[in-house]
C-alpha cells in the first residue's frame, strides 16, 4: 500500500504511484468528465485529490450513487435480456497501453462487438437521450480510447421504469482533444500548477430516430403543416405539367415561350421554367 511521508511547509506533496485500486494514480473515466466540463471549482477538487492534498469524495451518502450501484446488476442483466448480448470483462480494471496514466474501470464490454458497456442510473425529470450522451460523452470517449474500442453503449435505467439504449461511436477528433487535455491535467497535477477549464464541447451524439413526437404545442409547426396541406395538390399538378412541358419542348430547342412561359435548356441539357410577360413576347418593333 502506498504511504505519503511528511514534508514541509509548502513543498507539494509527492505524486503517488499507479495502483489500479488508488484512483489518485491515474485518469479514469469518471476524471475525464470533469476535466472537459465546465465547473472550475470540480476541476481544483479533482486536481487536489490527485495530488493527495484531499481525500477523494465519499458517495457512501449520496443517494444517486448509490442507487446507480446497486441497479448496475440489474441494469446489465436487463440490457443482456433484451438485447440478446452478452457482457463480459465485468468490472474489469485497464490501462491504456502508452499512455500508464489513462485507466478505465469498465462496467462491461459487449462481447459480440467489442463495445465498451456503460450502465448508468438517471433521474426521469427532463431527461433526454441527448442530454444523457452528451453528459457522459467524455467517459465514453475515454473508455473507449483506453481499450481501443470503436463504439460504447450506454444503458439507462430511469427513476420513472424506463430503459435506454443509446449507441455512441468513437469521435477521432474528440478524442485527440481529450487527450490532449487529460495530458495538460495530469502535467498540473505532476508540477503543482493549479488547472484551468479547456472548454471543449463535446461531439453531438448520433441517435437512431426511434421517437415518436406530438408537435401539436408548436405554433411553427401548425402554420407550415397548414401551408404543405393547403399546397399539396398543387404541387403534385405542377410537378406533373412540369414533366409534360419538358416532353413537347423540341430536342434542337435552346429556348420555347409561349402563354406567358418560357423553357431554356442549360448547356447540360437542364430545362428551367419561368414566367414571362406576354406584352414583352408580342410587342410591335419600333
Amino acid at each position: 500500500m502506498t504511504t505519503i511521508s511528511a514534508h514541509g511547509a509548502g513543498a507539494p506533496p509527492p505524486i503517488l504511484t499507479f495502483n489500479p485500486h488508488d484512483r489518485r494514480a491515474f485518469i479514469g473515466g469518471s476524471d475525464a468528465r470533469v476535466i472537459m466540463g465546465d465547473d472550475q471549482d470540480e476541476l481544483i477538487r479533482l486536481w487536489r485529490e490527485k495530488r493527495g492534498e484531499l481525500a477523494p469524495q465519499d458517495f457512501a451518502h449520496n443517494l444517486i450513487v448509490q442507487l446507480g450501484t446497486v441497479t448496475e446488476d440489474l441494469n446489465r442483466t436487463w440490457y443482456q435480456h433484451c438485447t440478446g448480448q452478452a457482457i463480459t470483462d465485468i468490472q474489469k480494471r485497464v490501462r491504456h497501453p502508452v499512455h500508464r496514466w489513462m485507466a478505465a474501470t469498465l462496467d462491461g464490454v459487449v462481447e459480440l462487438t467489442g463495445a465498451v458497456f456503460e450502465a448508468k442510473f438517471m433521474l426521469p425529470w427532463a431527461f433526454t437521450e441527448e442530454a444523457a450522451a452528451e453528459k457522459h460523452m467524455a467517459q465514453l470517449q475515454h473508455n473507449m480510447w483506453v481499450i481501443a474500442a470503436r463504439a460504447a453503449v450506454l444503458s439507462i435505467i430511469t427513476g420513472g421504469g424506463k430503459w435506454v439504449e443509446i449507441t455512441v461511436h468513437a469521435d477521432p477528433l474528440y478524442q485527440h482533444l481529450l487527450l490532449t487535455a487529460e495530458k495538460k491535467f495530469w502535467r498540473c497535477v505532476q508540477n503543482g500548477e493549479p488547472p484551468v477549464l479547456f472548454g471543449i464541447e463535446p461531439p453531438r451524439p448520433r441517435l437512431a430516430a426511434v421517437k415518436v413526437v406530438d408537435m401539436t404545442s408548436s405554433n411553427l409547426w401548425a402554420d407550415c403543416a397548414a401551408t404543405y396541406l393547403r399546397t399539396r395538390v398543387a404541387h403534385g399538378e405542377h410537378e406533373l405539367v412540369k414533366a409534360e412541358l419538358k416532353k413537347l419542348m423540341p430536342e434542337d430547342a435552346k429556348e420555347a415561350i409561349g402563354h406567358g412561359l418560357r423553357a431554356k435548356r442549360a448547356k447540360s441539357g437542364a430545362i428551367s421554367f419561368g414566367p414571362i410577360e406576354m406584352e414583352s413576347v408580342h410587342a410591335p418593333s419600333q
